[in-house]
């Protein structure tokens, strides 16, 4: 269990935040700089639906990157996301879903990135996995140390509130990877169209395991 949601029986809506979006046109007047406006254009959609949660993303080419120079890149905008989100209120409870120790963590603070972020280590059939949990509470980070064991079931933190969660509407991004390329406390979510091969090689899609009806 990831979150304490259901995704067999509880409703949930799947959100679209790819240039077919309508919504996310430039002439819709939609300020997703603004993390409030953006934070109620999401939360709307979940309400309206009648749903629990918003899902969605992996491999989604995505035009919300372009609200923060973060994603910006010297030559190629990054614009490609490399795991689920998964929209839910401030102070949801994220679980541990596989036993599995820190590898590493820190508070990833400019605008739009992760905030704080958390990376599991596992072993799964004898290989090597990491799962990453951004966008969490600062107090998510309270007591970690590199090691630090969890069994599947136990609470790892929860889903932050902006801004302390790098300025984005309340979601956990999680993310699976099998090479970190020598990084700690922070891995690239997102990628350029260029890097898009070389990065999904890397980060297969979380929905293999978790079986969310309607992600592809």
């Amino acid at each position: 269990m990831l979150l304490p949601i259901n995704f067999k029986q509880d409703s949930y809506v799947i959100l679209d935040f790819s240039a077919t979006n309508p919504d996310l046109a430039a002439e819709r007047g939609l300020d997703l700089t603004d993390t409030a406006t953006f934070s109620d254009y999401i939360f709307g959609k979940i309400r309206a639906a009648g749903a629990t949660a918003g899902v969605g993303g992996y491999n989604e080419h995505r035009v919300i990157y372009r609200r923060s120079d973060h994603f910006a890149g010297a030559e190629e905008p990054r614009e490609i996301h490399l795991g689920i989100d998964f929209w839910a209120e401030a102070g949801t409870p994220v679980f541990a879903p596989l036993d599995g120790f820190v590898h590493s963590f820190q508070d990833n603070a400019n605008f739009g990135d992760y905030g704080p972020t958390i990376i599991l280590e596992h072993s799964v059939a004898g290989n090597q996995l990491f799962s990453l949990y951004g966008h969490l509470t600062r107090s998510s980070l309270d007591g970690l140390f590199n090691g630090k064991t969890f069994k599947a079931g136990d609470q790892l933190g929860k889903i932050g509130p902006y801004p302390e969660n790098g300025d984005w509407p309340p979601h956990l991004h999680f993310q699976l990877i099998t090479d970190m390329l020598g990084l700690t406390g922070d891995f690239p979510g997102v990628c350029s169209l260029t890097d898009r091969a070389k990065f999904l090689a890397i980060c297969p899609n979380p929905n293999d395991w978790l079986g969310i009806d309607g992600l592809s």
